[in-house]
């Protein structure tokens, strides 16, 4: 919804277009905002403040036109609103109509409704289809309102109301209220004006304040630092559903939502767990407790009766996308573990909040370690990013097994040991030509093939690049890195200064960094294709992915763990520096020379999402970390049992969607199934057999463990299955070979 400005002398303005524009928040941290749009042209100047009626579905904005040249008698000003209803910009019909004698315009699509009306009459009204009889049209052909259309059925429409400023002065109020019937927006909007504008944004900016007061304050910082604290907090708490307390959708905008049609639903306005858990840890370090409560609820609602969450879901909890992100079925309890070492869980909720832990458990040890998706949604495999999640959350969820189920915890446990083990052997190449011309023994990959296994490695195998080209949507896993391996220093499972990670961190930044104007920024990984062309037009599926404000964030985390909080600190004024005039944090910035054309500024936000609330919660949990002086989400666990025990798993698991080929000399071999079992077994080559009834862990797997740590090296270990449950014979023979020993019993330390 914007303006258009006439003047008698043919002038034409759209205010979108042809202005200058400045914004500020109303009030520090309370999500109102002033806009001063002047004309470039300096004949006009439009003021606006706006706010969401704090009692009602009503956008209420109070507005103020000054003629810069001549006077008011000299312009003609007309809203215009383009409706987009039950998220569709298509099939919405408008019309022109009253409420108890008040004139306003309305939209309806699909049980969604708006109202638009004016605190003085509309000196005229018109509906029309965008493109051929909207007002925009009206307006450009005759500099004037010719056309009143009472109604446009079924199509991309647009309303078009004239202010009447000789009758106002210049300055009125304008309320979109909405409603699932146009009776109920129409009551909102005809209510909200009724009460005006000073008395909303009275209550809404004490009832957000109220809110700010409870939040602790940040000791340090710049004060653009300590401005965008206090903004981040807003803004993340303003992408909660008022319908569904807890859900936090990832951001209200779409990507290069200029360039969408309605065949995107989605945009970012979903639930993705991990969002919503990252958005829930950022107001927690801010001290926001009550929302962690809400968030957990949600959670334990909306998860699926296997244990895992949807990729991204409406607010209901419909799944939107289908795929499995196994670190988002880790991260809700590592919220629950984070909220008990807040003192925020009581034990009546720590009992009842037990279920969603032990639930999301299983899913994580049925299924895990290989993910579908890693965290940017595209490649399946082993994911360092998605390890350190999962094995972080696994020891969380042993702590609380603890307390109801110490034969699970140790379970849980186990599996944690022996995947953590594993993950240089997914997960770390050396040798390389990449590492030999970085000067570096090795580092992480991106991702490794959810075919690794014990013949191969991830030097071996190919990964697909998405968003790009078919000729160029396939490289090698050894090639592809990303900072998405800092993550094991953030969740407890590397020491900061570990040779691996600092070897990495080496090859993330020869690669990956980019010095911008206003700091350094960090990529993806390198190939990513998930962002503007070269030209600068929009992502269309392909493109060339840009640098990542939150990845500057979560460097500066990585910085203080190592004992660096002056290059931490600089890192926060950089991630600081990202952020739009108003204060949003963008998902992406350009990092190429200016494209004014385009509003492309090298350092400042693409056409990507702004606000990303889970930008803004990593700020506000660096703000914290920097505060306290060490990471406030990292997870105790982890670091006291493979930093400081130095806990070495004794276990190497076979399953069917992991079959290992080999174990090591001193590991014991640990079949895992998904129902009961007995597991036919020789270790001579059939002559002799013994026959081993797997054992119930509770959570949906049933294993056994075979005493191969005596065996030779070259030893074979050959078995098949009974399912007593089908009555039959797996009917396939495996094997294990015993393979030498790991270095220092475990191959990490």
């Amino acid at each position: 919804m914007g303006f258009i400005v006439t003047g008698t002398d043919g002038f034409l303005s759209e205010e979108k277009r042809h202005a200058h524009h400045q914004i500020a928040w109303l009030v520090d941290g309370v999500p109102a905002f002033r806009l001063t749009n002047t004309c470039l042209h300096g004949r006009y100047r439009i003021d606006k403040e706006i706010l969401a009626d704090p009692r009602r579905e009503v956008v209420l904005q109070r507005i103020r036109f000054t003629p810069l040249q001549g006077t008011l008698a000299d312009y003609a000003m007309f809203a215009l609103c383009a409706p987009h209803l039950a998220n569709g910009g298509g099939d919405n019909t408008a019309w022109l109509g009253e409420m108890r004698g008040r004139p306003m315009l309305f939209a309806e699509r699909n049980g969604a409704a708006l109202a638009m009306a004016c605190s003085i009459a509309w000196h005229k009204r018109s509906v029309g289809f965008v493109g051929c009889s909207d007002g925009w049209q009206d307006l450009w052909r005759h500099h004037r309102m010719e056309w009143s259309y009472d109604r446009a059925t079924r199509g991309n429409v647009a309303l078009t109301g004239e202010v009447d400023l000789d009758a106002c002065g210049g300055e009125f109020s304008i309320a979109i209220g909405f409603g699932r019937s146009f009776s109920e927006a129409a009551h909102r909007v005809a209510a909200s004006l009724f009460d005006g504008f000073d008395q909303a944004a009275a209550e809404y900016a004490r009832h957000w304040q109220a809110w700010q007061h409870t939040l602790r304050p940040l000791a340090g910082g710049t004060p653009q630092v300590r401005d965008l604290y206090r903004l981040s907090t807003a803004v993340v708490r303003t992408h909660e559903s008022q319908h569904f307390p807890g859900a936090f959708i990832a951001s209200l905008s779409i990507p290069w939502g200029a360039s969408k049609g309605d065949g995107d639903l989605g945009g970012y306005h979903l639930v993705w767990p991990r969002d919503l858990v990252e958005s829930v840890g950022g107001l927690l370090a801010a001290g926001a407790c009550s929302d962690v409560h809400r968030a957990l609820r949600y959670l334990a609602v909306t998860q699926e009766a296997d244990g895992h969450w949807p990729q991204n879901m409406w607010l209901d909890g419909t799944a939107y996308w289908h795929g499995i992100q196994m670190d988002e079925t880790g991260f809700p309890i590592l919220l629950v573990d984070l909220a008990m070492r807040h003192g925020l869980l009581n034990d009546a909720e720590r009992l009842r909040l037990w279920p969603m832990v032990r639930r999301a458990a299983g899913f994580l040890t049925r299924n895990g370690p290989v993910t579908q998706q890693d965290r940017w949604e595209e490649d399946p495999g082993y994911s360092p990013f998605t390890l350190a999640v999962e094995v972080a959350a696994l020891l969380c969820a042993a702590d609380l097994a603890q307390l109801h189920e110490p034969a699970l915890a140790e379970y849980l446990r186990d599996t944690a040991d022996a995947w953590n083990d594993c993950i240089e052997r997914w997960t770390y190449v050396v040798g390389t030509p990449l590492a030999n011309r970085i000067g570096v023994e090795g580092y992480y990959v991106r991702i490794a093939p959810p075919e690794v296994a014990e013949a191969a490695s991830p030097t071996t195998g190919f990964v697909p690049i998405k968003n790009r080209p078919p000729a160029q949507s396939r490289a090698p896993a050894a090639e592809i890195v990303s900072p998405d391996a800092l993550a094991l220093v953030r969740f407890g499972l590397r020491a900061a200064d570990d040779p691996r990670i600092t070897h990495t961190v080496k090859v993330i930044d020869a690669l990956l960094k980019v010095a911008t104007p206003n700091g350094p920024a960090w990529r993806r990984y390198n190939g990513d294709g998930y962002g503007e062309h070269e030209n600068g037009t929009a992502f269309d599926g392909t493109g060339i992915g840009r640098p990542w404000p939150l990845l500057t964030g979560e460097r500066a985390h990585y910085e203080l763990a190592a004992g660096r909080p002056a290059q931490a600190e600089a890192l926060r004024t950089a991630f600081a520096s990202f952020a739009n005039e108003g204060g949003l944090l963008p998902e992406q910035v350009w990092d190429a020379p200016d494209r004014p054309e385009q509003a492309l500024y090298f350092g400042k936000a693409s056409g990507s999402a702004m606000p990303l609330t889970w930008a803004h919660a990593e700020y506000l949990k660096l703000c914290r970390s920097l505060d306290d002086g060490q990471v406030f989400d990292t997870p105790p666990q982890p670091i006291k049992r493979y930093q400081e025990q130095k806990v070495v798993s004794p276990f190497w698991i076979w399953r069917f969607n992991h079959k290992c080929r080999s174990v090591p000399a001193g590991k014991r071999l640990r079949i895992e199934v998904l129902a009961p079992a007995l597991v036919h077994a020789s270790v001579d080559g059939w002559q002799t057999v013994t026959d081993l009834a797997t054992r119930d862990t509770g959570i949906g797997i049933h294993g056994v463990d075979i005493a191969t740590e005596t065996l030779p090296e070259g030893a074979q270990i050959d078995f098949t299955f009974y399912w007593p449950l089908a009555k039959r014979w797996e009917g396939v023979d495996y094997s294990v070979r015993i393979a030498p020993p790991l270095p220092d019993g475990g191959g990490l330390r």
